[in-house]
């Protein structure tokens, strides 16, 4: 190359900086969780092992007129106190779920005492966004005098993007802040491309996770007029089972999970305390419906072995899967199919759960109190239930352990986080416990 180096050169420079780049390890140094079973970290995992049921009758707004009339919900979460009132009232509930999960993980993590904000970075998505801002305006709008009188916080109030920012604004965090949006995989894609960033080298420290407000109007009439939602409205405690025979579909779920990811070598220069280790991670597509997933369960299968391989494992090293699993029968069942097929005759030996049936599915913001999850089941020895399976579907084999209704525990060397978005999106992580 004129002026620079030969291609050859070049080539050779590339090389040395992938090696180097495959040699960082990423670890994570921080959690936090808002969820509709716990309002912070220590809540959310003591409600998880006990089994709680996070679903209720909703608050929210006035659903007796909808075919569900149920959801997981926050519950006793004093916004104005934990972000203050004025903040409060200029952003959406999604956002305001990112903060109050963030600050606490950035507490945890103690990035405050970092210096040099600049090598830290924020990458926090959600599936859907300010829903509850757009719908109140559209409903002021279509009942008013049609004078289109907006908020003038209703843009950046809506757009999903407005978490990170917010984030990295409250913190001074001056690294890369983005959002990566793919519906329901939402938040494990932003994990798993934080994970690469700081493997790249581009950042030290990167505050991921996801956050979601969609228990509105919009929400629940949306997902009821795709038949997504379950209606058992007599008994909503029970309503969300994957695998169960008796399962009619997913109970939706709000909040925030927050994940700090550090690199191994700059976390142990300044002490920090070491929860687990990012082994890997992937994403494929499917490639086959807007809605449905491949009823084969090829991508997912294809994005379990290719994280298992990006990790450097091999199937009976997986002790742990923290399924996708909805409640939904086409979703459940491509998924244990994929399962089985990328671990092979290990599956029967893995511990499979599904914490959606305690925190219902918090769409975008599921893989990161999910992935929260298989960090302390790795860090604890012991693995949260599936709750309400009574009876397991014939369509399984009643060989699998999907960790019934009880914790379980045992080593958890490793443990596997699946998150499937509508658009064909897959992506799974797997955490390992840390070694020096």
């Amino acid at each position: 190359m004129k002026g620079g180096l030969s291609f050859v050169d070049y080539e050779l420079t590339l090389l040395k900086s992938l090696g180097k780049m495959s040699k960082k390890r990423v670890v994570v140094t921080g959690l936090g969780a808002l969820t509709p079973i716990g309002n912070n970290v220590e809540e959310y995992w003591n409600a998880l092992l006990e089994g709680k049921s996070g679903a209720a009758p909703i608050t929210n707004f006035d659903a007796s007129k909808f075919k569900t009339r149920f959801a997981c919900e926050l519950k006793n979460v004093d916004i104005d106190g934990l972000i203050g009132r004025r903040l409060a009232r200029r952003i959406d509930p999604f956002i305001q779920f990112a903060i109050i999960s963030s600050d606490e993980a950035v507490k945890d993590a103690g990035l405050a005492e970092i210096e040099d904000k600049e090598r830290i970075g924020v990458m926090f998505t959600s599936g859907i966004g300010g829903l509850t801002s757009l719908q109140e305006e559209i409903t002021k709008f279509a009942t008013g005098n049609g004078v289109p009188r907006y908020n003038p916080f209703l843009v950046p109030k809506m757009i999903i993007d407005a978490a990170a920012g917010h984030i990295s604004i409250r913190n001074g965090f001056k690294g890369l802040s983005c959002a990566v949006v793919t519906a329901c995989a939402s938040s494990t894609h932003a994990m798993s491309l934080a994970y690469d960033q700081i493997r790249l080298g581009r950042a030290d420290v990167i505050v991921t996770g996801g956050a979601e407000a969609s228990i509105t109007q919009v929400g629940v009439g949306g997902f009821n007029a795709l038949r997504a939602l379950s209606t058992n409205n007599d008994n909503p405690e029970a309503a969300s089972r994957p695998y169960d025979q008796n399962r009619d579909g997913f109970v939706l779920g709000e909040g925030s999970g927050t994940i700090i990811l550090e690199d191994y070598e700059h976390a142990k220069a300044r002490g920090a305390k070491i929860y687990a280790e990012v082994a890997g991670s992937a994403i494929t597509a499917d490639a086959y419906h807007q809605t449905a997933p491949h009823p084969e369960g090829e991508g997912a299968e294809r994005v379990i072995r290719l994280a298992m391989e990006n990790a450097g494992l091999t199937p009976e090293l997986v002790d742990y899967v923290n399924a996708h699993s909805t409640s939904t029968s086409l979703g459940d069942a491509m998924e244990v199919k994929a399962i089985q097929n990328a671990l092979g005759e290990h599956a029967y030996k893995t511990n499979i759960s599904s914490t959606k049936s305690m925190t219902g599915h918090l769409l975008g913001a599921a893989g990161a109190i999910e992935s929260i999850a298989c960090i302390l089941a790795v860090r604890n020895n012991i693995v949260p239930p599936t709750i309400n399976l009574d009876q397991v579907d014939e369509v399984f084999d009643q060989n699998l352990n999907f960790t019934a209704n009880k914790a379980q525990k045992r080593e958890v060397r490793t443990a596997l986080n699946n998150n499937f978005g509508f658009g064909g999106h897959n992506s799974s992580i797997i955490f390992k416990k840390f070694e020096e």
